[in-house]
């Protein structure tokens, strides 16, 4: 098959590459630049695409650097930055995935090829005659929670060569096969951002706008923050308060109000309940029948190898409903609640939390 390969400079789609060509697929590389000129979330680009180079050299693959810079900036950041701005809480790979790598890339590049691959922690499988998304074998490095906003047909036309390998494995194979990043450290944090601080960069964009952090259980000042954007439910670093741990429990975009809670085990940060809008799923609605009774499902709400059990239901206004079994901490309007099936197996979709 002629599949496009994206690969990062990281391990996982050098790995992902090796698999590809050992299967003997026609492979070409690409790396996807989506930082500024100006050098604004550079991504660590000039490193990472030296890498793909020599990892495109050790295999004899055509390699090439396709920029969507302006692409990524008037879609994944402009979502990001307004989400941030109405108090809410983004997830900018979640956005980047369904409209970067496969969808932006997919149209002027991907789609000349038989498939796309790329280093995700995911697999899919066969059900009904369709394909559906499912999850990795390494629990603590799956990936489908970032890969929940995507359609149909953009999973039908990639693939995940790493999937069915733990993390362990591909570090394995990396160092078998003389990878030049075989014990470079996996990526953190937002990609988009590079080297640059992530207050720094909200600061640069929305500037301060200096408020109250306010004791929710007794109304009282305890400091206070220079703009509700730089905070998020769930939060505990960054608050500059003494006689913690302290909570983000509220946010009071109006007003310009954080309220917190102290202590690990305060009700204030958990919750059980969580209402979704703009429900994608990504094969289709496995419930054309759901209602208020619900079926069993399991959930995470940010990223984590933890599946949480609960029960989705949805109301006569097609508002979708989570009922967690188990408490839930930080739950954050603006996140994404994505669906599994109750045997942790298949990814359905997400919901934004509202």
């Amino acid at each position: 098959m002629r599949i496009a390969g994206l690969i990062s400079g990281g391990v996982d789609s050098a790995v992902a590459v090796h698999r590809l060509v050992e299967q003997g697929h026609d492979v070409h590389l690409f790396y996807i630049r989506i930082g500024m000129d100006n050098g604004e979330g550079d991504c660590s680009a000039e490193e990472d695409i030296e890498m793909c180079q020599y990892i495109a050299q050790k295999y004899g693959l055509p390699f090439d650097v396709v920029p969507l810079h302006q692409e990524y900036w008037d879609n994944v950041m402009e979502y990001a930055l307004r989400t941030v701005k109405e108090g809410l809480t983004p997830n900018p790979d979640i956005m980047c995935n369904r409209m970067i790598k496969f969808g932006f890339f997919e149209q002027r590049w991907g789609h000349e090829f038989d498939l796309t691959a790329t280093g995700h922690y995911a697999t899919k499988i066969e059900k009904d005659g369709k394909q559906w998304l499912a999850t990795a074998v390494d629990p603590v490095k799956d990936q489908t929670d970032f890969l929940a906003r995507i359609t149909y047909e953009q999973l039908r036309h990639v693939i995940f060569p790493i999937g069915d390998l733990p993390k362990s494995k591909v570090r394995e194979l990396a160092i078998a096969t003389r990878m030049p990043n075989a014990y470079r450290k996996d990526s953190q944090g937002i990609c988009f951002l590079g080297k640059i601080n992530y207050n720094d960069f909200i600061r640069r964009h929305l500037g301060e706008k200096p408020g109250p952090i306010i004791e929710i259980e007794t109304g009282k000042k305890l400091g206070e923050h220079r703009g509700y954007w730089f905070h998020t439910i769930g939060q505990r670093k960054g608050l500059g308060l003494s006689g913690g741990p302290w909570f983000v429990v509220k946010k009071n975009v109006h007003d310009n109000v954080i309220y917190v809670s102290r202590g690990y085990d305060t009700e204030k940060q958990y919750g059980r309940t969580m209402l979704l809008t703009g429900m994608n799923f990504i094969t289709e609605n496995p419930w054309p029948e759901l209602d208020k009774e619900g079926v069993e499902i399991t959930f995470k709400n940010r990223h984590t190898p933890i599946f949480m059990p609960a029960k989705l239901s949805i109301d006569e206004n097609g508002i979708y409903r989570i009922d967690s079994a188990e408490d839930v901490q930080g739950i954050a309007p603006g996140q994404f609640a994505v669906v599994y099936d109750k045997d942790q197996k298949i990814c359905y979709g997400s919901g934004q939390i509202i």
